[in-house]
């Protein structure tokens, strides 16, 4: 799938069981999974969780070009086949929030989907208070399409029932990707 891409800064490769200690550097970190389905996690649970993303290609590490791991990338079929759309999703070291590798990144993988993959179409979601997150898939030119309410729930209260939190929801299509040309998206502001 998506192995061995290469931006001016940044290695994408597979997952190895290896890498746990440096998945374990930025899951730790509550502010780096704040928004994510899981809590902080431990270093026992980043050994399985390496050894398990190792064998998982839906999970793209992100390294800087010195080999050291410093996020991760989620890219994945959605729907049939035949609609040939991709999610994309990402978390990365805040030691690195900042400096535009994930915009790099993520550019890198869209223009591989739209490229090589005959994207149709590439979505991302994003909770509507991270920022960040939101911020950096309209640089990367993606539409948002939707503010979805009380749609996805990653909690439950005291009483077992799920807290539910909004959703954005943004989209690019290819004919758009084409408009902006390959790798722009890296150097939209």
């Amino acid at each position: 799938m998506l192995v061995d891409l290469t931006t001016p800064r940044l290695a994408l490769r597979r997952f190895r069981p290896a890498d746990a200690a440096a998945l374990h550097a930025y899951l730790s970190r509550r502010e780096a999974v704040e928004f994510e389905p899981y809590g902080t996690m431990t270093p026992a649970e980043c050994e399985r969780l390496a050894a398990d993303r190792a064998e998982d290609e839906r999970f793209v590490a992100v390294c800087l070009r010195t080999g050291a791991l410093i996020g991760n990338l989620y890219v994945a079929p959605e729907g049939p086949p035949h609609w040939r759309t991709w999610t994309v999703g990402y978390v990365m070291h805040p030691d690195h929030w900042g400096r535009g590798y994930a915009i790099e990144a993520v550019a890198k993988v869209v223009d591989e989907l739209f490229g090589r993959h005959d994207a149709h179409r590439v979505v991302a979601r994003c909770d509507p208070r991270n920022t960040r997150s939101w911020r950096l898939l309209e640089r990367l030119g993606m539409r948002r399409e939707a503010h979805l309410l009380a749609a996805a729930s990653f909690a439950e209260d005291a009483d077992g029932r799920p807290i539910w939190h909004d959703v954005f929801q943004y989209a690019l299509l290819a004919g758009e990707a084409r408009l902006r040309g390959p790798g722009q998206a890296a150097f939209r502001t």
